[in-house]
């Protein structure tokens, strides 16, 4: 079972992405802040990192020029989650050591093939005829509810 650490600031996208990877038999482990994840690296040892970008205390940078300089782990895959706003070069992430960097809201299907493409294996779930994942309604609902999280501070601004 892949364990997989997730450490993002906020509850929308942690819920989102927990339902998403533990439907598919991954073991998570979510946190909040940059310092927190650095602490987890020690006792939970994970196949796989997604961070976001520009967490507290320790980002996505730190966290990868961290890991990627410890001789055990420096090949752990590291996905950069980064907001719309986000503003980096995304080859400055790529020196740090991010493997993938996913734009939020990334839809199930995005997060999953990073994390085949990352880990070599494939997610467990049902099919669709077009070779999709078939998400289950809390998914669905958890997608819809980070976009409209992230859309609504735009649709605001634009309506009034």
């Amino acid at each position: 079972m892949p364990r997989i650490l997730l450490a993002d600031d906020s509850p929308q996208a942690l819920r989102l992405a927990e339902q998403i990877l533990t439907t598919q038999g991954m073991e998570v482990v979510s946190v909040t802040d940059g310092a927190v994840a650095l602490r987890r690296l020690a006792d939970f040892e994970p196949d796989l990192l997604i961070v976001d970008v520009y967490l507290a205390t320790k980002n996505a940078f730190e966290l990868a020029r961290f890991l990627r300089s410890q001789p055990d782990r420096k090949n752990v895959p590291i996905i950069f989650a980064a907001a719309p706003a986000d503003q980096f070069e995304e080859q400055d992430a790529k020196n740090a050591g991010a493997d993938i960097i996913l734009r939020k809201p990334f839809e199930a299907s995005a997060l999953l093939r990073a994390v085949q493409e990352l880990l070599g294996a494939r997610p467990k779930g049902a099919r669709d005829g077009a070779g999709g994942i078939t998400l289950d309604r809390n998914t669905v609902r958890a997608a819809v509810t980070l976009a409209l999280d992230s859309a609504m501070p735009a649709l605001i601004e634009e309506l009034t």
